[in-house]
């Protein structure tokens, strides 16, 4: 099963087919809007819609190295770069649709507005992080800065998640609405715990190459 799992991302309409699933769910709301089949409001659905994927997307890319490692999936480390990068496409819509939508690109009443609420401050801080990842996800960073650098700054990408739990948390705090904050604390928890099992089982070399 592993082995054919690895050869079937190898295919070469593997890499299209992964694109046009990352881009499903951006095309999806476009289509309700130009529909108007948003709902009664349509800033909100853009808002929770671009919001929802970029934390599934997260949690996709931090899924890619403890399945590489404990399933044997190796092929998956291919798509990394690919589902961070679109993780981070889906932030830029969901600022953009926040600061479009909701304060009408306004800089400064978005600035005055950040400071009054901390939930969108914290997610404005995980955006400001997810920036220097995406401008260093290219082979030319990692020769640039070095793999042992390139790596330590990579591992903000935790820090990042914690930020997104944190920001969703306290927007669904609001309406009391917690059980889809546990499923993906769930989430991110079991995929960091995986990594840290992982790195305490490895010789100290090893953990020093970990990618």
């Amino acid at each position: 099963m592993t082995r054919w799992f690895n050869r079937l991302c190898t295919h070469p309409a593997a890499y299209p087919l992964m694109l046009l699933l990352c881009c499903a769910p951006a095309l999806w709301l476009i289509s309700r809007g130009l529909l108007n089949q948003l709902g009664a409001n349509p800033a909100e659905s853009l808002l929770r819609g671009t919001g929802l994927w970029t934390l599934r997307f997260l949690c996709l890319t931090l899924a890619v190295t403890p399945l590489r490692q404990w399933a044997g999936l190796t092929a998956l480390a291919r798509w990394r770069r690919t589902l961070g990068l679109t993780c981070f496409t889906y932030a830029t819509l969901h600022f953009l649709a926040y600061a479009w939508l909701d304060m009408g690109i306004d800089w400064t009443a978005t600035l005055k507005d950040l400071g009054k609420r901390p939930f969108a401050l914290v997610g404005f801080a995980a955006f400001v992080l997810l920036v220097p990842l995406a401008l260093t996800s290219f082979n030319r960073a990692i020769r640039w800065l070095g793999a042992a650098r390139w790596r330590r700054l990579h591992q903000v990408v935790y820090g990042v998640a914690v930020l997104a739990l944190l920001h969703f948390f306290w927007l669904r705090a609001g309406k009391h609405r917690f059980s889809e904050v546990l499923v993906y604390g769930a989430i991110v928890g079991v995929l960091m715990a995986a990594r840290l099992v992982h790195r305490r089982h490895q010789p100290m070399g090893l953990n020093r190459k970990a990618a």
